[in-house]
């Protein structure tokens, strides 16, 4: 089957094309048909299979053959927003304006990101005009709803992507909002990469008989990541890394850890061994943020050390080794982490450190991945037999997996920021390759769409232009 025959106008098949792709995944064969046929949809795939593309081609089609579409002749007039894309993170969201921009470029649409952490007046200069497709992340979009910058009355579409991810980083208000300044009749499109009780009440309460996709099992990992597991005393975890890098020669390793005190000194460490890495958390300023995942997307940059905020910001073609330097507080987050490789069909490597103290961790993650993870004793890091675990609380101030807040809360990475921080929201860059992704890119550059290319709520109470707090 090739994009052609999934009903979609000349002018993005066209598109799609140049980008070298030709067959769709499993993820758009189904979902593509499903939203060009108008009705409310449910679609679940685990990251890396494609769900960008499969939204984003069916939205761009719909909007530009329609009576409304018809009429525009240009990208420049005004025009109302009439699709509303909600993503968990900043990085997310400029990757999924990207693939509008790429697949939408021989249309007459125009697209448009927000989010916290840069300055909010190029973002109302751009409302103000029109955008068509708008790609927003919650808090920056309620900052805008407070301060009437933006019209929502005329949104026909509403997607809400890695929506799993929002209610896990407790936006399910900031969604309720939303939806309340919405017109009740629209089409409702939810994607995520899980099925978990709480989306399932959000379908509920939000779409209207909808059709349903699932293309993978639940929580699964993709079959071409590798998946290992190096026991390793805890102070003997970044002398392992250093080591597994140098011997391997690796030259792209994504590393995960908990907290983002411990990416920082890692870091650190790496660095005064002669390995050069960055850390992105919520933390950093959105500037540094994409500085640091454009070097790493190019290859200028070895190694990129994350805290789950990046689980589903990060979209490499060919993405080699991801390591888990810390297990996750939530088992989910090590399926969403590990999806950064083995992405598109591509083989990967996924390595995760474990000392005696996730001993309880790696048990819950093999119990949701349905799987015993192979285990590697490393010559001259084998872990002390007598060793006993200290609570996680004590070292990291995350609190013990089980009772800890979800790592986006506090991460989150789509912060409200103060209006005068950073530059206008967006990100360019090169077009992922295709195989299909749903998780991400990087933030100076946009992801395509997969191949092609690719709740818990908080109370809240903060000003619109917060600084610190949980990010957004």
């Amino acid at each position: 089957m090739s994009f052609s025959t999934l009903g979609l106008s000349d002018a993005i098949v066209r598109a799609v094309a140049e980008t070298g792709y030709t067959t769709p995944t499993p993820i758009q064969t189904q979902a593509i048909p499903a939203v060009l046929n108008g009705g409310d949809l449910l679609a679940g795939a685990q990251t890396g299979t494609g769900k960008t593309a499969g939204f984003t081609l069916p939205i761009l089609h719909r909007l530009s053959t329609d009576a409304n579409g018809a009429k525009q002749t240009n990208r420049t007039t005004a025009r109302p927003i009439r699709a509303l894309i909600l993503t968990p993170t900043r990085e997310l969201a400029a990757q999924v304006e990207e693939s509008v921009r790429v697949y939408g470029k021989y249309t007459n649409l125009n697209s448009a990101v927000i989010f916290g952490g840069v300055s909010i007046n190029p973002q109302i200069k751009q409302l103000k005009h029109g955008v068509d497709i708008l790609v927003a992340t919650p808090g920056r979009l309620l900052d805008h709803m407070m301060q009437k910058t933006i019209d929502l009355s005329k949104v026909e579409i509403l997607i809400l992507d890695e929506a799993d991810r929002m209610l896990d980083m407790g936006f399910i208000r900031d969604i309720k909002k939303v939806l309340a300044a919405l017109p009740p009749k629209r089409q409702n499109l939810l994607f995520s990469a899980t099925f978990s009780d709480e989306i399932k009440a959000l379908a509920d309460s939000l779409l209207d008989s909808p059709a349903t996709i699932e293309v993978a099992r639940r929580n699964s990992t993709v079959e071409v990541i590798a998946q290992k597991i190096h026991p390793v005393d805890r102070d003997k975890k970044h002398p392992m890394l250093s080591y597994l890098i140098r011997t391997h020669k690796w030259t792209q390793v994504l590393v995960f850890t908990r907290t983002k005190h411990g990416a920082n000194k890692l870091v650190e460490q790496l660095g005064n061994d002669g390995i050069g890495a960055m850390a992105i958390h919520g933390n950093k300023s959105q500037a540094a943020r994409t500085r640091a995942l454009a070097e790493f997307k190019d290859g200028t940059l070895q190694v990129l050390v994350a805290t789950d905020i990046a689980a589903r910001g990060i979209d490499i073609d060919q993405l080699p080794h991801v390591v888990n330097y810390d297990l996750p507080n939530v088992p989910e987050d090590y399926v969403h982490r590990i999806g950064r490789t083995g992405r598109a069909g591509a083989t990967g490597e996924a390595v995760s450190l474990v000392c005696v103290d996730e001993h309880t961790m790696l048990k819950d993650i093999e119990k949701l991945i349905k799987q015993t993870l192979p285990r590697e004793v490393i010559p001259g890091f084998e872990p002390d037999p007598t060793a006993r675990a200290q609570p996680i609380q004590l070292r990291s101030g995350a609190g013990h997996h089980r009772n800890a807040p979800r790592q986006g809360g506090g991460g989150g990475g789509n912060g409200r920021s103060k209006p005068a921080a950073g530059a206008s929201a967006g990100g360019a860059g090169k077009p992922r390759s295709a195989g299909g992704n749903g998780g991400g890119g990087n933030a100076g550059g946009g992801r395509t769409p997969a191949a092609p290319g690719g709740g818990r709520s908080a109370p809240r109470a903060a000003p619109p232009h917060r600084s610190g707090g949980r990010g957004r």
